[in-house]
């Protein structure tokens, strides 16, 4: 545990490792702020467009409108392990912003593939069909939180439980 005695920054992920495990295919659950001002979750696929983590959504979602009123998102992204010393996420809180013309298209791209594998000709132009009905989005991070409890896990003394 480290001098502070908190576990969660032994359980912290360096940036390296963030970058790596936002790589993974992972489902990030989506928080907009709805019109009431409670939390409105969306499960979404992602992807990255220069770099930045991006999704895109309906032009009709609630998501969406959720979003024109009030940019603020928190991402969430878990690899579902069901053994708390293995727990693993990542969370970004920050704005979405939108995105436009061939960003998107390329952001559109690498979603596909990154689900559903290499995109041929036809590939390219379904997703590209898609996005008449679509609007695309980055997220600008201003905070981000990590965890991966097998840190921790190996740093504990052997007959230690977990909480």
């Amino acid at each position: 545990m480290p001098a502070s005695g908190h576990r969660r920054s032994a359980a912290a992920m360096t940036d390296e490792e963030v970058q790596e495990f936002l790589r993974l295919p992972l489902t990030m659950a989506l928080a907009t702020v709805s019109p009431g001002g409670q939390p409105h979750l969306a499960a979404m696929w992602y992807g990255f467009v220069d770099g930045e983590l991006g999704f895109l959504t309906y032009r009709r979602s609630q998501k969406l409108r959720n979003i024109e009123r009030d940019p603020r998102v928190t991402c969430l992204f878990e690899d579902g392990s069901r053994v708390y010393e293995r727990l693993r996420g990542v969370q970004l809180t920050g704005a979405a912003v939108p995105l436009v013309g061939e960003r998107m298209e390329r952001l559109a791209f690498d979603i596909v593939e990154r689900y559903q594998g290499p995109l041929d000709d036809a590939g390219r132009q379904g997703a590209r069909d898609g996005l008449a009905k679509r609007l695309g989005f980055v997220v600008s991070v201003a905070h981000t939180a990590s965890w991966d409890h097998a840190k921790v896990a190996a740093a504990a003394p052997k007959g230690a439980s977990a909480p």
